[in-house]
């Protein structure tokens, strides 16, 4: 046999072992991606799964608990005659309790709703100046402390929204009641400013105990509650700022917070002035 007889003979030798290297290789391939289409289905079983819980646990808990606060409104206005000082305190404890619940409720629900692809999002144009003037109407009943005031800072030069206009004060809302739980004096601020790219900055400035670095990263994490304020006076889920991150990707914008322990907080929405098409293919998928 020659030489370069046996040149071909080694060349086929070698492009009939690549093939067979290439064919097991293929058969690998395959049955990785078998193995990633099957847990891809564990997953979504499981988030669907995770996504009826809540809801269905949110839809049970709600019933009792607006019937715990019916009673508790009955009791602290004397309708059943007159309370000593000590079972008032204790009926006010109740009726705090219940409305503390009912807020992880919607959360949860909210969450569920997200989750599930189910949250409807109606964009419409709408100016800030009459926004803030809905929230200033809601928080000041509540406003039971002269150390603290609530200042809505006119909205000069921003241009009015078209996005949803209830997501965006759900967000602002959670920012400001959180603020005011963690401000024993000072003042909360609720300030707009336009951003670069067509975007505006809704902020919640607080002088409250402020955060400590360490703990910024994961505040807007699901069921994260910061370990400096895991006390009674300041109990919470870790819930409600998750609500706002997920709204506000929702509606094509992001969350951001600042903050130095002493000094205070500003939690921040940035949406753009105009909800982008995309974020409602999101929505509906």
């Amino acid at each position: 046999m020659t030489g370069p007889e046996q040149d071909l003979q080694a060349a086929q030798r070698e492009i009939e072992l690549l093939r067979e290297e290439l064919a097991e290789t293929n058969q690998g391939v395959l049955a990785l991606y078998a193995e990633l289409d099957d847990k891809a289905e564990e997953l979504r079983q499981v988030s669907e799964l995770k996504s009826r819980f809540l809801s269905y646990m949110s839809h049970e808990f709600r019933t009792p608990l607006v019937s715990i606060q019916s009673m508790a409104r009955l009791l602290l206005e004397r309708y059943d005659g007159p309370l000593s000082e000590e079972q008032e305190k204790q009926v006010a404890f109740i009726q705090a309790s219940s409305q503390e619940m009912s807020e992880m409720v919607d959360d949860l629900l909210d969450l569920a709703k997200v989750e599930a692809g189910k949250i409807t999002i109606s964009s419409d144009w709408f100016e800030l100046i009459d926004l803030f003037a809905a929230l200033r109407g809601m928080f000041k009943p509540i406003m039971t402390s002269d150390a603290v005031d609530v200042v809505f800072e006119e909205p000069v030069g921003v241009p009015p929204l078209f996005s949803d206009n209830q997501k965006v004060a759900q967000i602002l809302r959670n920012f400001i009641s959180n603020a005011l739980k963690f401000t024993q004096q000072g003042a909360v601020t609720i300030s707009a400013r336009p951003e670069p790219e067509n975007h505006v900055r809704l902020s919640v400035t607080d002088t409250g105990i402020g955060i400590a670095e360490s703990d910024l990263p994961h505040l807007f994490d699901e069921f994260t509650q910061v370990r400096s304020l895991r006390t009674p006076a300041w109990r919470g889920t870790g819930l409600g700022l998750s609500v706002c991150r997920r709204f506000a990707e929702l509606l094509g914008g992001r969350v951001e917070v600042r903050s130095k322990v002493g000094e205070g907080s500003t939690f921040s929405v940035i949406l753009p002035i105009q909800r982008p098409p995309e974020a409602t293919q999101e929505v509906a998928s």
